[in-house]
């Protein structure tokens, strides 16, 4: 049996823990202990830019990912967006950076090499805060989604405050997705309270899968963005 080998660890100020490690073809990375992602399998991350996309038509041009991750919905925006378009990633581990581009970059690429991508190194509910309509899709790969949180710091972007800030980064007729491990009754509570219209869609976790899903909240003052003839 193959054992993991740690290739690098980081720490924050508020003493967490974050290591990569690898074991055989797969990379992965742990935050306090808990696996926040590896490579293993990524068809979420994927879907998430691809169905935010194809509802944009695939002409947005100001687009926000907010956590880089292991680069895969990165690479897949870059793939499906516009050659025009400008793509601005928040991260808030200078390491993690660090490592997309250095032992992780062949996974997905060399996402941060295209001349596309802007990198960000801080949290993304920070430069949301002063981003007044100034993304045509904004994409929240953040943490594990509203309900399976390991960084506790990240509960803003899902309260009401922190939906009112990714609303009002938004042009008009701008679509905010949320990437979720788990559907949340909570954050759909939230969501409704909101003058947008919002939907919820199941990704398998594995193609061809119906026991194993991730979630995608979708998000627009425009209800026909999403097949909607009233917000939800």
């Amino acid at each position: 049996m193959t054992l993991w080998t740690t290739l690098a660890r980081a720490g924050t100020a508020s003493g967490d823990d974050i290591l990569l490690r690898q074991r055989g073809p797969i990379f992965e990375i742990r935050y306090n202990g808990i696996e926040l992602m590896s490579n293993l399998n990524h068809q979420s991350e994927d879907q998430l830019a691809l169905r935010s996309l194809r509802r944009m038509d695939f002409r947005a041009q100001r687009i926000l990912i907010g956590g880089l991750g292991l680069g895969f919905t990165l690479r897949a925006v870059l793939d499906l967006a516009p050659a025009a378009a400008r793509v601005t990633v928040c991260e808030l581990i200078p390491e993690v950076a660090q490592w997309v581009r250095g032992p992780l970059a062949h996974l997905a690429g060399d996402p941060l090499d295209d001349p596309r991508t802007d990198l960000l190194v801080q949290d993304v509910q920070a430069h949301l805060a002063h981003s007044r309509a100034a993304y045509d899709l904004i994409l929240l790969d953040t943490d594990n989604g509203p309900d399976c949180l390991v960084r506790s710091g990240n509960t803003g972007l899902y309260s009401d405050s922190g939906l009112a800030m990714v609303a009002e980064a938004l042009t008009p007729g701008g679509l905010a997705v949320f990437w979720s491990a788990t559907a949340s009754p909570g954050f759909e509570r939230r969501l409704s309270a909101h003058p947008w219209a919002w939907l919820r869609e199941e990704v398998a976790l594995v193609p061809g899968r119906v026991d194993a899903m991730h979630h995608i909240y979708s998000c627009s003052r425009d209800a026909g963005l999403l097949g909607l003839r009233k917000a939800a």
